[in-house]
């Protein structure tokens, strides 16, 4: 889960996220073969087979998660060899808390164990965003892989998504809890408007380019500078920069508000980033 800073990662933006107790569990042995792998799903009750050799993209949305990792692996590394894996989740699917990012980097963790590849943590939250990239399709930033692998109990990252520098930062907010809710609405990113959003991002850093050409992306740009272009964008475009560059402020008043145990500041932050994703970002 994201405590704030939504649809900032892949504005290389800054973000604050940990994950949750909720797990897919896999369960992987090497089965002599130098090509065949075999993966089975427990939930779904179904499975598929795959030949290291030609790795590409299926028909079937689920199996590109798995097939990604593999493929980003192998352009990487040698080493990998027929294996059978099962894998078993309590994740509800498709409810927006990355259940995909958990199949991509647990698939990832456990084949770097299995056959010993040195895959550095680093390495395994990248080549996992790379994985849904190309074989999902879904233009995600790397917020989920790196929270996935990279977190710690009782602290949230500080994530920046441009450097991939990090802080833990304590989330100590007695008496209060934090309750994540599934509304068991169910969403696709590839197919929802995910990828239009990141798009109508990137149209607004093409036209402030055009004025300041050392901006690469709206982590660049100051409230100052979106301003004084508002006539050059759409109303849509420049209400999705106007959101995320606002965020990108919430994001670090945030934690100093977590730092200084200031409970209602970060609880209005929060309200003033549901407002922003309502009305501007159109979520």
């Amino acid at each position: 889960m994201n405590i704030i800073g939504e649809h900032t990662d892949y504005n290389n933006g800054f973000v604050l996220p940990t994950a949750i107790d909720k797990k897919i569990r896999f369960k992987f042995k090497k089965n002599g073969s130098l090509t065949a792998c075999k993966v089975y799903s427990t939930n779904f009750t179904v499975g598929f087979e795959i030949d290291l050799t030609k790795v590409e993209v299926s028909k079937n949305e689920w199996e590109n998660y798995i097939l990604g990792v593999i493929f980003e692996i192998q352009q990487i590394r040698k080493g990998l060899k027929g294996f059978d894996c099962v894998l078993e989740s309590n994740i509800p699917i498709g409810s927006g808390i990355s259940s995909s990012a958990a199949l991509e980097c647990g698939l990832a963790f456990g084949l770097n164990e299995l056959f010993d590849l040195g895959l550095s943590t680093q390495t395994i939250v990248e080549l996992s965003q790379r994985a849904e990239h190309n074989f999902v399709g879904t233009k995600c930033g790397i917020m989920d892989q790196f929270a996935s692998v990279m977190s710690k109990k009782d602290h949230v990252i500080l994530l920046d998504c441009q450097s991939l520098e990090y802080q833990y930062v304590p989330i100590e907010i007695e008496p209060y809890k934090i309750l994540l809710l599934n509304t068991n609405v169910s969403h696709s990113l590839a197919s929802s408007e995910y990828n239009t959003r990141r798009s109508e991002c990137e149209k607004g850093v093409e036209i402030i380019k055009e004025k300041y050409p050392e901006v690469t992306s709206l982590r660049d740009v100051s409230l100052c500078k979106l301003h004084k272009l508002k006539n050059k964008m759409s109303s849509k475009v420049y209400d999705r920069c106007l959101y995320v560059v606002e965020e990108k402020e919430r994001v670090l008043n945030s934690v100093e508000a977590l730092k200084n145990n200031r409970l209602k500041e970060l609880g209005d932050l929060m309200y003033h980033t549901h407002e922003g994703l309502q009305h501007l970002y159109e979520v």
